[in-house]
């Protein structure tokens, strides 16, 4: 019976991850869709698109579903049409939450995170009820191996950033909106495609979370994360390490 569990709780977690996989694909081709239909369906000449392709081949995504996926978006033959909704709200311990979503139906999406913020000890907000929490700044993540710290931080002042932190991680480059296709750009020149490059909500104040609420609000961003319409979201939590390791165990 141990083996057998065991076995179970293997192909559980394969196929979660399986599931997880393929929400993720499912999510980065519907940001290819509209990325190519907001502009030219060449990536070269689309920052945005450029940006969606990149992502897709850093999550591993086969080049010809890419390609199948800028096709059919440039195409004459219609098909969804998705439109870009963001949604506020609160969670568990008061942490403030931003998603974004993509969808072709927003009553069904709505629905959906009205549900998830409900049953999850939160309550969706209204437009701009959080946002000032947080300030929007365009982020590009190299990895470790790319450069030392100086160079990097030297690319990325020459290239017009805000700000560098480097770890043991790898590099995080932060600009203003109006200039991250620009640094971006120059740093991709120069040091090749980021593992991520986006523009993102950056939290201004952090909630910081003991056990029982971390699991609450992780609870709660995994239910969100797991609708096919949601692309990115983000809360103005901190979750200490310890605490981090116990939810972990």
């Amino acid at each position: 019976m141990a083996g057998h569990s065991q076995f179970k709780n293997i192909m559980h977690r394969k196929g979660a991850q399986d599931a997880r996989k393929a929400r993720q694909f499912a999510k980065l081709i519907r940001e290819i869709t509209v990325s190519a239909r907001a502009g030219l369906p060449d990536p070269a000449a689309n920052p945005r698109l450029r940006a969606a392709c990149a992502a897709a081949r850093e999550a591993n995504m086969p080049r010809d579903t890419i390609e199948r996926a800028i096709k059919k978006a440039s195409g004459t033959t219609g098909g969804e049409d998705f439109v870009e909704i963001r949604y506020e709200g609160y969670g568990p311990a008061g942490v403030a939450v931003i998603v974004e979503a993509l969808t072709d139906n927003r009553n069904r999406t709505a629905s959906d995170i009205r549900s998830a913020f409900a049953k999850h000890g939160g309550a969706l907000g209204e437009t701009n009820s959080v946002s000032f929490l947080f300030t929007r700044s365009g982020v590009v993540r190299y990895p470790r191996r790319v450069a030392d710290d100086d160079t990097m931080l030297e690319a990325a002042i020459e290239a017009g950033a805000e700000n560098v932190v480097s770890d043991d991680e790898g590099h995080e480059v932060t600009t203003g909106v109006e200039d991250f296709f620009a640094v971006r750009d120059a740093l991709e020149a120069r040091f090749g495609p980021p593992e991520t490059a986006r523009i993102e909500w950056r939290p201004g104040t952090l909630v910081t979370l003991d056990e029982e609420k971390a699991a609450s609000v992780l609870k709660l961003l995994d239910a969100l994360e797991e609708s096919d319409d949601v692309q990115n979201v983000y809360a103005n939590f901190d979750i200490p390490e310890m605490v981090m390791r116990k939810l972990s165990a």
